[in-house]
């Protein structure tokens, strides 16, 4: 075997060899753009731009984040980087200074300028994917795959912090206020556009809807606001709803969604189940099961979460490594991004009968499950 591995070294070419060390170097540098882009989102470099009538020169740049007149070149590095990779643009102006523009992603780090960017900015999901206790827990990835005492741990966060990444949020505030704004952030944008592409899913809700896990109702207001009808009810943790606002279109429960769900024609579980592994889905979903009618009376589950590969074949590469990564940062909670079969097993345990995948554009899917 040895010298098979040899000779096939021996047939590569210079080229092919400095080829595949520049591959390999880029893959070990890809985590400094995921750097780059948080730092990009804690200055405002986006807010920055869009401000200055959405193109800006370096030194109004620095100005504007208020970054140190010593890092001015370094900055300039930094955006250079943000540039290449496609966070922002960059033009050479007839004076030679170069001015930085917005692109459809930077758009989405813009918060600033009024309620449509705000529902539509991004970046505190920005702050929850480059979290540094999330992103420290990948260190112990070698530990946690073969280390005995590691054997005991389910993820990566609790080998590397001694706790889950639940009991953390729970005691830390500035935690906890990041990952809600996160996740709610991801809902202003993403359930709007949802509602209005996928009518069929939600066009058939019931009376009233139970949105379990749903924080301080960011989704569950963008519901109430399309479908005024629906009863919309979020269950969540009583630690978690004791900051919810007031929201006379909303009803706040609290309790543990694997105990008890609110009775509902439909249930709601946004960016849950890959949270958890199969046993404890199963046990979710059975609580599901019971507060929802029966089928032919209008009952429903509807799962906004990711079914790996349901694109097919034709899938772009983007959007197939997103996926594969999404899946492998999920690890870091035990959690799972899963294939269609993985989501069919869970639902037949659960004792669903039936359930649709409408694939959606972007990261995710919609599975609506039967009883």
């Amino acid at each position: 075997m040895a010298s098979h591995v040899q000779e096939d070294e021996l047939t590569m070419s210079s080229d092919d060899l400095l080829q595949a060390q520049l591959e390999l170097y880029h893959h070990c540098f890809v985590y400094v753009k995921s750097m780059a882009l948080g730092a990009a989102t804690d200055l405002r470099i986006a807010d920055a731009i869009h401000l200055r009538g959405g193109a800006v020169t370096l030194s109004d740049l620095a100005a504007d984040t208020r970054i140190h007149p010593t890092k001015l070149s370094h900055l300039r590095r930094l955006m250079r980087v943000l540039t290449t990779s496609g966070i922002f643009s960059a033009e050479v102006k007839a004076s030679g200074d170069m001015v930085y523009k917005l692109t459809r992603v930077s758009r989405l780090l813009v918060g600033a300028g009024g309620e449509s960017s705000r529902r539509r900015d991004l970046s505190p999901m920005v702050g929850v994917f480059v979290n540094p206790v999330a992103i420290t827990a990948f260190f112990s990835i070698h530990e946690w795959f073969t280390d005995e005492k590691s054997a005991a741990s389910p993820s990566l966060f609790e080998v590397a912090h001694g706790c889950t990444r639940w009991e953390m949020i729970a005691k830390d505030a500035s935690d906890d206020r990041v990952f809600n704004a996160g996740m709610a952030a991801d809902s202003c944008l993403s359930m709007e556009i949802l509602l209005r592409e996928c009518n069929g899913v939600f066009g058939s809700l019931g009376s009233s809807l139970v949105d379990v896990g749903g924080a301080h109702g960011a989704a569950t207001a963008v519901v109430a606001k399309a479908f005024p009808h629906v009863k919309c009810t979020v269950l969540d943790l009583p630690r978690v709803l004791a900051g919810a606002p007031v929201d006379d279109n909303l009803t706040f429960v609290p309790g543990d969604m694997f105990e008890y769900i609110p009775p509902a024609d439909t249930v709601l579980l946004k960016w849950i189940l890959h949270d958890w592994p199969d046993e404890d889905c199963i046990k979710i979903l059975c609580q599901c099961k019971k507060a929802i009618p029966t089928r032919d009376a209008g009952g429903k589950v509807i799962i906004m979460d990711m079914v790996v590969g349901s694109a097919g074949p034709q899938q772009e590469t983007m959007s197939q490594e997103a996926e594969v990564l999404f899946d492998v940062f999920m690890m870091y909670i035990d959690g799972i991004q899963r294939e269609e079969h993985e989501w069919r097993k869970i639902f037949f345990e659960a004792g669903f009968s039936d359930y649709k995948i409408t694939p959606v554009t972007g990261i995710r899917s919609i599975i609506e499950v039967y009883p």
